[in-house]
């Protein structure tokens, strides 16, 4: 098997527990998008949950009527509300009900709302929750505007919870930042392009996840420690979703995940197991079955038939179950880091979580 980077293993923690069912998407085995089975928190999130969406509609509101068409656009389209509800979570280890939390909610669905009208343009996504993308209804310019305003209400709302909050949304941003630039420029020449990849995700996709986590535990009140292991889960955590979510993209039966298989593959967007696999040829040690594998999956994949014999023949692939391993890995060492966090709900749910997504890649 090709041999792929891992975690480094923690040694403290215990490992996640079962949870109810695997997620399909950012997960969603509960109505709330997290593994949450204590009702009374259950309720309690939820209340608060919708209170940050009465908050965001008015922090996306604006008086000029194309912005604040355009600034609506993605948040009366929905979403899971992964990011705030974390946050929420997370300010259960202190005080949840104070203020700053739904504020800190607020400040992380912002920020991610407008990351992917930006991430729309880049990517020339059609669609984005079941509506047009912006850039297809106002054009590339506006939706870049429209991201740009959204972050900089963000920034204004953070900056009402105190210099470590706004510190670590900056920090974040730049973050998400170097990593779209980096997915966007590819590694360097001689660069590990699998350490490149999973640079790429915990910029891009884990450090916002961590940012959640952290904002809600600390403006909650929360001990350092805990702080700090909530940070560490949503790195971690991040880094398996995504992974979880490339293995998906080849072995999934897309009438029961959710998620088309080979859509990735299609639009050539790079995943672990083709990256495992282009490794393996530089190697030297490839067969030339593996040579053609993946000339057919650098070549053209719009047609049905090329693409479901090449689908086929990356399942069979050992590159596939090195992607598996690598994520729930990720995910295990995620739950680990949770050790400093008293037994509870809490613990519980973002435990499960994790296995959720260990059990989605499998």
């Amino acid at each position: 098997m090709t041999s792929v980077p891992l975690p480094p293993q923690t040694t403290t923690g215990t490992s996640a527990s079962a949870p109810p069912a695997a997620p399909t998407d950012l997960p969603d085995p509960t109505a709330l998008g997290l593994p949450i089975t204590d009702p009374e928190l259950a309720s309690r999130l939820a209340d608060r949950l919708t209170v940050v969406d009465e908050v965001l509609s008015d922090a996306v509101s604006s008086a000029d009527k194309l912005a604040d068409g355009a600034s609506r656009h993605l948040v009366d389209a929905g979403g899971k509300r992964f990011r705030p509800l974390l946050t929420l979570l997370t300010g259960e280890l202190g005080d949840g009900a104070a203020p700053g939390v739904v504020d800190a909610a607020v400040v992380v669905e912002l920020t991610q709302v407008a990351s992917l009208y930006h991430d729309d343009v880049m990517d020339s996504a059609p669609m984005r929750r079941g509506a047009p993308a912006a850039h297809m209804v106002w054009g590339n310019s506006v939706a870049i505007l429209v991201g740009d305003m959204l972050f900089a209400r963000a920034s204004s709302r953070v900056a009402e919870l105190g210099p470590e909050a706004v510190i670590l949304q900056s920090r974040t941003f730049e973050r998400m930042c170097m990593g779209q630039l980096h997915e966007t420029m590819g590694p360097d020449d001689g660069e590990d392009a699998v350490a490149h990849y999973l640079q790429v995700l915990s910029d891009k996709t884990a450090s916002l996840l961590s940012a959640s986590a952290r904002l809600g535990a600390m403006l909650a009140g929360a001990p350092k420690e805990q702080i700090e292991a909530v940070g560490a889960f949503g790195e971690k955590v991040g880094v398996a979703f995504q992974l979880a979510d490339d293995v998906l993209d080849v072995a999934s039966e897309g009438e029961t995940s959710g998620k088309t298989p080979g859509t990735d593959l299609r639009e050539h967007v790079p995943t672990m197991p083709v990256l495992l696999l282009r490794q393996h040829v530089a190697s030297g040690s490839a067969t030339d079955d593996d040579k053609d594998l993946l000339a057919t999956l650098d070549g053209d994949l719009s047609s049905d038939e090329v693409l479901t014999a090449a689908l086929q023949r990356l399942r069979a692939h050992s590159v596939l179950a090195d992607t598996r391993e690598l994520a729930v890995r990720w995910a295990r060492e995620a739950a680990a880091e949770l050790a400093p966090l008293p037994d509870g709900p809490v613990k519980e749910s973002l435990e499960q979580f994790a296995q959720a997504l260990a059990d989605r890649a499998v």
